[in-house]
């Protein structure tokens, strides 16, 4: 899987490669055993746009290491370092993920759709959104950011109709996404509930492709 950088516009349109039927945007895919790519095996992704221009996402299931988010303000001059002590619960506790292989180095807030930003905002589906400014960082450092969120470093790209033929040769499982996939805790327990949620157990897989 090769990344683009390109970010399709969002689309509700049905799709005119393959059997994927609508368009993706909203849903989470799952990354079959059989996934070759390490940057992406054993991964849930939520789509955060999909069209026929090419699919954009964030990863929801790989912690960035040892990067925490009091840290990552004060790297970006958001606070102080002595003020980190200071911040509420939620950014003491927002999850910092590596959220795919394209623009590493820019962050990008997926979150409830309590908390928009005029021209900046992208509303996704479902009550998800996603964010790509710093404004929204300096929300969350003050607690007035949204009810729920994660800060992705990276996302993942696919270029016009390569999503939909790595579904067709069996990369991806997908399915409806839901709050806890996206936001919960125990990020490293996400790939296992996400295939429950579908009731697949990972012995149960095989080398045929399939969505839910």
């Amino acid at each position: 899987m090769e990344p683009t950088r390109k970010r399709p516009r969002k689309s509700r349109a049905k799709s005119s490669a393959g059997d994927t039927g609508n368009y993706l945007d909203g849903q989470l895919l799952i990354a079959m055993p059989v996934m070759e790519d390490e940057r992406f095996a054993r991964s849930v992704i939520y789509v955060c746009a999909h069209s026929s221009e090419g699919a954009m996402g964030i990863i929801v299931n790989r912690p960035a290491g040892s990067i925490d988010f009091p840290e990552l303000l004060v790297q970006l001059d958001i606070i102080e370092k002595s003020d980190s002590i200071k911040l509420p619960e939620s950014a003491e506790s927002m999850k910092v993920l590596k959220g795919g292989p394209v623009e590493t180095g820019r962050g990008f807030v997926l979150h409830s759709s309590d908390f928009f930003i005029k021209d900046a905002t992208l509303p996704i589906d479902d009550g998800v959104c996603l964010t790509a400014t710093v404004d929204i960082l300096r929300a969350i450092a003050n607690g007035g950011g949204p009810k729920h969120a994660i800060l992705a470093l990276g996302y993942a790209g696919w270029a016009p109709g390569q999503l939909e033929d790595e579904i067709q040769g069996n990369g991806w499982l997908h399915c409806a996404a839901d709050e806890d996939l996206i936001f919960g805790g125990d990020v490293e327990e996400k790939y296992l509930r996400a295939l429950q949620k579908i009731g697949i157990a990972p012995g149960m897989l095989s080398a045929e492709a399939g969505h839910a």
